[in-house]
């Protein structure tokens, strides 16, 4: 668990990946034939083959905030950098780049939630003491340590640093002829933007998108079919893709044959990259592979360790047999 606890601590809102591009390529040079950075910051990863181009995309921005205004007190207003749950917001701390820690208040006392009536602590005295510790266009994220409990792993930014430890797991063990691009994506929480270019730039024959997707396991829940360690999620479809029906059902084979723990996923809110892969050029036959997550876009998501293995299984079997 310590490079998923490594993912998940580094900063990295959308459109500031540099530093958790940096630290997977450090993790993922030695496995693969090609490495390289696109102009809009995906990290793609190349491991040569013959056999059919396969890409397979997850993200590496996490949800945060940016800071639009300080007033003369020193507090800071801001605006979300993807989507924010504004119960999750009150009384929560949030982390700077420069490691400027701050706390989400409220000029509300009741229940009522909006964003422009929170501001963000950072226990400045004045607004001159602030910009000195911040600046307007400043992002931040959630805290939140990983942690480990009965087979589960709880921390932020699991969406989708998971799918990313999901990819270089798989890296490391996958014996394929295929041409197969491991692809770290950006800005995929405020509009899938960063898989779009790749995926133009590859034109893949086969793609799946690795993700996290909702749950229906927890008291009074939405009622839906993937629960918490009961396996990994292969997507028949979501709000932004109807998967493959070729894709979906060589999953579904690759799983029974290899004693692979499975459901079947229908997330209907939200999308995945695989949203705008699967209509680049001329089309690509897209899948998705996803791991079952409790509270996503909060600073304390929950997975299971089955789950996770699961789906690093799944995704060698695609590699080796489409």
């Amino acid at each position: 668990m310590e490079l998923l606890k490594k993912l998940t601590g580094t900063f990295g809102p959308s459109g500031c990946e540099e530093k958790i591009a940096e630290l997977i390529k450090k993790e993922t040079e030695a496995f693969c034939d090609e490495i390289y950075t696109d102009a809009l910051g995906n990290l793609v990863c190349r491991k040569k083959g013959n056999g059919k181009k396969v890409m397979f995309a997850s993200h590496m921005d996490e949800i945060g905030i940016v800071v639009t205004f300080i007033d003369e007190a020193g507090f800071l207003r801001f605006a979300d950098v993807g989507g924010l749950y504004l119960r999750n917001l009150i009384n929560r701390r949030v982390r700077f780049e420069n490691g400027v820690i701050g706390v989400i208040g409220t000029e509300e006392n009741n229940e009522k939630r909006q964003m422009a009536k929170m501001f963000i602590d950072i226990g400045a005295k004045d607004r001159e003491e602030a910009e000195k510790m911040v600046s307007i266009g400043d992002m931040a994220v959630f805290e939140g340590e990983l942690t480990v409990q009965n087979g589960k792993i709880i921390s932020k930014a699991l969406d989708d640093r998971v799918g990313c430890y999901v990819l270089i797991e798989a890296m490391k063990k996958v014996k394929s002829e295929n041409d197969l691009y491991f692809c770290f994506t950006t800005q995929e929480e405020v509009g899938l933007r960063g898989a779009r270019t790749a995926a133009y730039k590859i034109e893949p024959e086969y793609a799946l998108s690795v993700d996290v997707t909702d749950i229906g396991d927890t008291p009074k829940a939405p009622k839906m079919a993937v629960k918490l360690g009961k396996g990994t999620a292969i997507k028949v479809m979501d709000y932004s893709v109807i998967t493959s029906v070729e894709v979906r059902e060589k999953l579904i084979d690759i799983a029974e044959s290899r004693g692979i723990k499975y459901q079947r996923e229908i997330m209907m809110e939200g999308g995945t990259d695989a949203g705008v892969i699967h209509f680049t050029k001329g089309g690509v036959k897209t899948g998705g592979i996803s791991i079952p997550t409790r509270y996503i876009h909060s600073p304390s998501e929950i997975i299971d360790e089955k789950d996770l293995k699961a789906s690093i299984d799944l995704l060698v079997g695609f590699a080796e047999e489409i």
